[in-house]
């Protein structure tokens, strides 16, 4: 989990930049301002960020836990199945997202969202192999980094 809210973090600061560029792009003058084009927006620019990182197999928060991303066969992986991955992923948010939708605000959201992690996250204990839901519908697994292979000469950085 340590690893997940550093990644939350992260994640802030790759949305507030996103959407101080698309507040600039369409000179949003207030905050309900195109307000479903940047929830789209911002869902587009995370799974980017999200899929181009596991695809690669570790974000940086990731890369500090060394925690790595693989198929089921160990591998890489591919660019589709870490979009996959990021679709299966918004069943950390959006269930209490719609069930929230415009009935709480503030603590009442984020006790309802909290609730639901919570409620989502001991879903796992449910699994045969204890992992997330959505990394087993995507076909993907979190394995300790030290198990990936190491990384081709022409794709290393040399200085």
């Amino acid at each position: 989990m340590a690893c997940w809210l550093y990644e939350a973090l992260l994640l802030f600061a790759v949305a507030l930049l996103a959407t101080l560029l698309f507040s600039v792009a369409t000179q949003m003058r207030n905050a309900l301002q195109h307000r479903q084009w940047l929830t789209a927006f911002l869902a587009v620019v995370l799974g980017i960020y999200c899929s181009w990182f596991w695809a690669r197999g570790q974000t940086l928060p990731m890369k500090t836990w060394r925690i790595a991303i693989v198929d089921r066969h160990g591998r890489r992986l591919t660019q589709g199945r870490a979009a996959l991955r990021y679709v299966y992923c918004s069943m950390w948010v959006l269930p209490p997202l719609l069930i929230a939708q415009g009935r709480f605000a503030g603590w009442d959201l984020a006790v309802v969202f909290s609730g639901w992690v919570a409620v989502w996250a001991l879903l796992s204990r449910f699994h045969p192999q204890q992992q997330f839901w959505h990394d087993a519908w995507a076909g993907t697994r979190l394995v300790d980094a030290s198990v990936l292979a190491p990384r081709p000469a022409s794709e290393t950085i040399t200085a």
